[in-house]
């Protein structure tokens, strides 16, 4: 194919759209889950994360590439089933489609369900000169009997209609050929669509109305939207196509005059109208073209989203995943620390060898190589077991599922379905999750979702769970740590539900928006794809955030254990001030220190305690969690301790990076202040009721 690959970033910003006159601009839409971020990566070349749930592109993305010589740079819009827009994601697609300068509009269809797919492809193809029909997934559709006469489809379009695979080179070396030739054929052919006689009559008017003022291809398209009547986008339109003031006046004129036609011939739901007449004649279009146009629900979907088995069977999945994380991670921790500690102590013998100052050699091997050395080997393992799984699962078509078994839940909470998936994403980075409720429409539920998503657990804080779970409750038991890891877990998403409930009815009044989920079908994972996506672009990122704080936090930590003042340390002071409030629930002066000094990174929590237990600059070399376990509880521990210690975990103020992703998305002050105060009131609370309760008995 000849490519030639060019990044220019996954944030789209109008200023991009500034290209040479060689550089032919593309726009590639469709609904959720068609494969378009499949194809977008590998034409470009650039590793946008593909996912088999809706609402995953909330942005667009930018990537270019050179065929013969000329250069095409695709734009890769959020998944969008209409140009009626519902949400922000399809406002992006529809605004772009409509007002953006490009050369050529690739809609991408899925084979499997092409009637539904055609709604958006025949609404593109009424506003848009140059469109290419991509049937995608042609693979999936024949492993279902399912057949697409791409030929018919075309000659009824009258627009290029071709056959793809996302993952199969060959099809998109044809697809490269028709962009080359679409982009350089100049002649307009596309089929013509007509409405209801009285609807065709008011859109004629409003389309000789525009077309006294400004000649443009989308005038018709235009002439459909205003009488829409939705004064947002109706004033992008005038904006668009520079009309003035008075101008405005007069085409909104005669809109009034055409609503109150149509309300005279009882056409009332004008939209409406639209949207059955386009639904009928796609489906007249999918069954000349199609052998399956009918989706039905699958035999695994009775199972899985049924009310009895579906949130039991999705405990069970949390749980396999927590277990295989938990069991699978403890030899590989104990191997990396051991390789790390010797490395450490060959950096330490090199140190000694060139005669270095004892403070820098203590600053550098127990203040922040130990720090490093614990961060890296605890983390590591467990997050290349539990990314790569999780991200199977969401690869396969199972996080919507979980999505539409927590719908109903979060609906009784009055608050938004989509809630589940951003929380889900919480899992892996709550910062990730923050920006994912970019995906609820509504900005009261959006809220909800963003000040909540530090109730569940991310990974900097999985390790410590984990370590604490299996000291003190399980004894060493991977089994046992996973049942109660699963359990913190389910608390953790009934908290959230709770505190969801609790804001919806006080700060944050109000009733949920309806939620239309598309259940993605279930896709075999590209297992190669997978444990690239989810090491590098997941857990190597997580980790290196972790260790370029790790690194400055084990220096603060060695100092604050090693400046003293009338023969204590500053972290001794520090503790001793903290102990008589910390004692109210169950924790200790160094507990409460380590979470205040680990706001920049959760990872780093557990090395900060340890450093503050050893009172030195000396951290000693574990090599088990026995180990740990002793140093705890010669420092106090207590069951007690340990359970207040993993609730509070649990349920904290978010890291540095959480925060800050919270001030971008929220913009204000306030909200900020909320998303970090809420939770450590909760995780406070919580523990106060269980230190009083095991004080009284």
């Amino acid at each position: 194919m000849g490519l030639t690959i060019k990044s220019t970033g996954n944030r789209l910003l109008k200023d991009e759209l500034n290209y040479d006159d060689n550089c032919h601009v593309i726009a590639l839409i469709g609904n959720p889950n068609v494969g378009k971020s499949t194809i977008f990566n590998t034409l470009t070349g650039l590793n946008q994360h593909t996912g088999n749930w809706p609402g995953k592109t909330v942005e667009s993305a930018s990537g270019s590439y050179f065929y013969n010589g000329n250069k095409y740079t695709l734009i890769d819009l959020p998944g969008t089933y209409s140009l009626f827009a519902s949400s922000k994601e399809e406002e992006v697609s529809r605004d772009f489609i409509c007002f953006e300068k490009h050369d050529l509009t690739i809609v991408v269809l899925d084979a499997t369900i092409i009637e539904r797919n055609l709604n958006l492809a025949t609404q593109i193809i009424e506003t848009k000169d140059n469109v290419i029909v991509c049937v995608n997934l042609m693979d999936e559709a024949k492993k279902r009997n399912i057949s697409v006469n791409l030929k018919k489809l075309q000659n009824i379009l009258k627009v290029p209609v071709i056959g793809t695979s996302a993952t199969n080179k060959k099809s998109l070396d044809k697809l490269v050929k028709l962009i080359e030739k679409t982009c350089n054929d100049k002649t307009s052919k596309k089929m013509e669509f007509k409405y209801d006689e009285k609807i065709e009559d008011v859109i004629k008017k409003m389309t000789k109305t525009l077309d006294k003022y400004v000649i443009t291809n989308t005038n018709r398209f235009f002439a459909i939207k205003i009488l829409e009547d939705n004064k947002e986008f109706n004033n992008k339109i005038y904006d668009y196509l520079k009309l003035d003031e008075t101008t405005r006046k007069k085409v909104e004129e005669v809109n009034l005059n055409c609503n109150t036609y149509l309300k005279i011939n009882k056409i009332n739901d004008y939209q409406d109208k639209m949207i059955c007449s386009i639904i009928k004649r796609n489906s007249e279009i999918a069954n000349e073209v199609c052998n399956a146009s009918t989706l039905k629900i699958s035999k695994t979907d009775k199972i899985l989203t049924s009310k009895v088995f579906g949130i039991p069977i999705m405990i069970l999945f949390l749980g396999i995943i927590l277990w295989l994380t938990i069991s699978g991670s403890n030899y590989p921790s104990f191997l990396l620390s051991k390789l790390l500690f010797s490395i450490n102590d060959q950096i330490a013998k090199f140190l000694t060898l060139i005669h270095t100052p004892s403070l820098i050699y203590d600053i550098i091997i127990n203040g922040v190589l130990k720090t490093l050395t614990w961060v890296i080997s605890v983390m590591l393992p467990p997050m290349a077991i539990f990314f790569p799984l999780f991200t199977l699962l969401e690869d396969s078509g199972f996080l919507p599922r979980i999505a539409f078994n927590l719908d109903k839940l979060f609906n009784k909470a009055k608050c938004h379905g989509k809630q589940a998936l951003s929380m889900c994403m919480g899992f892996g980075c709550n910062a990730c999750g923050v920006v994912g409720a970019r995906i609820i429409d509504s900005p009261r539920e959006r809220l909800i979702g963003i000040l909540t998503n530090a109730f569940v657990p991310c990974n900097g804080r999985f390790p410590g769970l984990i370590a604490i779970i299996t000291m003190f409750f399980a004894a060493g038991s991977s089994f046992k740590s996973t049942i109660i890891l699963t359990t913190v877990i389910v608390l953790s998403i009934i908290t959230t539900l709770l505190i969801s409930k609790l804001l919806s009815c006080t700060i944050l009044k109000g009733l949920p928006s309806s939620f239309v989920l598309e259940m993605p079908q279930y896709r075999k994972p590209q297992i190669k794809k997978v444990i690239i996506r989810s090491i590098f672009d997941r857990t190597l990122f997580v980790l290196g955030r972790a260790i370029s704080v790790a690194a400055p936090a084990g220096l603060v930590i060695w100092l604050m254990s090693n400046i003293m003042i009338d023969g204590s340390s500053i972290l001794s002071y520090c503790t001793e001030a903290l102990n008589p409030i910390a004692s109210l629930f169950g924790l200790d002066g160094t507990i409460l220190i380590a979470f205040i000094l680990g706001f920049p990174a959760n990872e780093i929590v557990i090395p900060i305690m340890i450093m503050g237990y050893m009172k030195t600059s000396n951290l000693t070399d574990y090599n088990s969690l026995v180990e740990l376990k002793t140093l705890l509880i010669d420092n106090g521990w207590t069951y007690v301790t340990a359970i207040c210690t993993l609730i509070f975990m649990m349920f904290h103020f978010p890291c540095s990076t959480t925060i800050l992703t919270i001030k971008k998305e929220t913009n204000s002050k306030l909200w900020t202040f909320v998303a970090f105060i809420l939770p450590t009131l909760v995780g406070l609370l919580i523990c106060f009721i269980i230190n009083t309760i095991f004080s009284l008995i």
